[in-house]
């Protein structure tokens, strides 16, 4: 039996814990959150008694074999550091860090103490994205010119719609779109893809000046709600990604990817996958993920997700062998890099090269 240890309580709650329950061999030893009362909150309907408000204090009182993360991005690599060098191997939430610095830290130290490591880019394991992934390697849409990615929503337009406070508007620790779905996409991009050679773009605060609801205070914004950059593809295709949260009504994801013998629409408003041959007309592929139908998960594309991304770790743990699926800390190094330049194209207002042969 694996023991996990979790820390940070919201993701534990909608996603984390659920799968767990349907995840053999594994069993959560104890959960700490900022707050004792979110932690108890997050545990107590899974029969979880181990519960803390200071995570260090868990790590120090447990062995775990897998310490899952999901916190604000600050909190990512003194954590992971942490938990390796206790001797657990590590699950990270995504944006991977700060930047690519923090997370060839973790890179090196998950290594160094030879721990299996992964980024959730729990869309690895969804299997309308895997079966694009296998059209595209099998050469089924030919050679990729170009792919548009567009995720707008209105969940950061209304001024008073965000309380203070809130780290997701906090540049300082980590938040903003760019990272919490950014990451997604880069992620998305390089798997069907491979890696890219250039990046332009720009992460913007279009609403910095707020309020909060319930108390009327003013307060100030720093995290992007707008983000948007092209990928120019080392295989010669363009990426575009548009993020917006600020929009007046919810558009959600719409993918579509071009190639010269076929094309892709992906939309997770009703998450059917489509595929046009050259000169014919769009065929339903969508394929069933059996995991949607599981008790107790919450509903969505990432909850269900991460199933997946559980089964697969735990099981290359409990058979001491390497992932044969998913995101590790080096595709978090990577896209971290493309994050890092998008950010850097922002100031410059120009493309800026991305070198991945060193990043490995």
């Amino acid at each position: 039996m694996l023991t996990v240890g979790i820390i940070g309580a919201s993701f534990a709650r909608d996603a984390y814990l659920p799968a767990l329950a349907h995840v053999e061999g594994a069993t959560v030893g104890a959960l700490a959150s900022g707050r004792l009362e979110s932690a108890r909150a997050a545990a107590e309907p899974h029969g979880i008694e181990a519960v803390y408000d200071d995570w260090e204090r868990m790590l120090a009182e447990h062995a775990f074999d897998l310490v899952c993360i999901a916190t604000p991005t600050v909190m990512h690599r003194p954590m992971v550091l942490a938990a390796l060098a206790r001797g657990a191997h590590v699950l990270c939430e995504k944006p991977t860090a700060m930047n690519a610095g923090e997370a060839r830290d973790m890179l090196d130290a998950a290594r160094a103490a030879g721990r299996l490591h992964m980024i959730d880019h729990e869309l690895r394991f969804n299997p309308n994205r895997v079966r694009i992934a296998e059209l595209i390697h099998a050469g089924e849409l030919g050679e990729i010119r170009h792919v548009n990615i567009a995720n707008i929503g209105s969940s950061w337009a209304d001024p008073a719609g965000r309380p203070k406070g809130d780290w997701w508007s906090d540049a300082a620790m980590g938040g903003g779109r760019l990272g919490a779905n950014g990451s997604h996409q880069v992620d998305l991009l390089r798997w069907w893809l491979g890696e890219p050679a250039a990046v332009v773009g720009q992460a913007l605060t279009m609403i910095p000046d707020r309020v909060d609801k319930a108390t009327g205070e003013p307060w100030t914004a720093t995290a992007d709600d707008l983000s948007h950059f092209t990928m120019e593809m080392r295989s010669g295709a363009l990426a575009q990604v548009f993020m917006s949260g600020v929009a007046a009504a919810n558009i959600g994801n719409e993918t579509q990817i071009f190639g010269t013998k076929g094309t892709i629409r992906l939309s997770n408003s009703d998450e059917r996958l489509h595929f046009a041959k050259a000169g014919q007309g769009f065929e339903d592929i969508t394929v069933d993920d059996p995991n949607a139908r599981l008790a107790g998960l919450n509903k969505g594309i990432w909850n269900v997700s991460v199933v997946g991304v559980l089964r697969e770790l735990t099981a290359a743990i409990a058979e001491a062998r390497e992932l044969r699926r998913g995101a590790t800390f080096v595709d978090g190094l990577r896209n971290q890099m493309v994050l890092d330049a998008v950010v850097a194209s922002t100031a410059s207002r120009g493309w800026e090269p991305l070198d991945m042969d060193g990043a490995a």
